[in-house]
């Protein structure tokens, strides 16, 4: 790890890289699958409640809103503090929650699509940093401040075939994780659909069915991208 390579890296995020075969990028989704059956989601699950509270900042933000703290619990839940954005802009906030991660793997495939592979994981690291900044005392701080730093050592210092792969990597298990989160509350409650449920009187049950919708189109228009 010296100075020299980290400024290597940071010269690669506005430079093209080459894509991978299609044959090595189907096994990489495949890896990113491994990662959320039942023996791993137990760990990865964090990684996708980060994608998803991030997803309520960064639209709350965006809209005019005054994100005033994320919590990230030990049990792989999160809520997210948003002020400022009035009835509609809540009713969005709420929203997008569930669809974050899906939303950030197309981003994250669009940008593999026209070769900035490496910037994804730059990009990536930024939202971490993000999010540690709006994080609140939780068990969050251990979860995200390890993933900033196993990221910034691959981005900073890892070759770039590593690098290339992992990018790889994040775009196929946002878009995977995504889904499987929806999955997983098929038949329950969750934070947000109880919000929505308030607000509209619509039952859980649509919003689950609206956020499969979109997790599922999100995994097929992100596999496209890759591929």
């Amino acid at each position: 790890m010296t100075v020299s390579s980290l400024v290597a890296s940071l010269d690669r995020i506005g430079q093209v890289q080459s894509h991978l075969s299609g044959a090595v990028v189907v096994l990489l989704g495949i890896v990113a699958v491994g990662a959320v059956l039942p023996g791993l989601w137990v760990i990865t699950h964090h990684l996708t409640v980060i994608a998803h509270e991030g997803a309520h900042a960064t639209f709350g933000s965006a809209i005019g809103g005054t994100v005033a703290g994320i919590r990230l619990l030990r049990t792989a839940e999160g809520a997210t503090a948003v002020r400022g954005t009035g009835a509609l802009g809540g009713f969005f906030t709420s929203l997008v929650g569930y669809l974050g991660p899906s939303v950030f793997g197309i981003g994250a495939a669009a940008l593999i699509r026209y070769g900035h592979i490496v910037a994804v994981l730059w990009v990536a690291l930024g939202g971490l940093l993000s999010v540690l900044v709006m994080l609140r005392r939780s068990f969050g701080i251990v979860t995200v401040t390890v993933s900033v730093l196993l990221l910034f050592l691959v981005a900073g210092f890892a070759a770039v075939g590593l690098q290339v792969a992992t990018a790889y990597v994040i775009a196929w298990f946002l878009l995977v994780s995504g889904l499987r989160r929806i999955m997983e509350i098929r038949g329950m409650t969750s934070g947000d659909g109880d919000a929505l449920r308030r607000m509209t009187k619509i039952p859980h049950r649509f919003w689950h069915g609206f956020w499969l919708t979109g997790t599922v189109a999100g995994l097929l228009l992100g596999a496209i991208l890759l591929v």
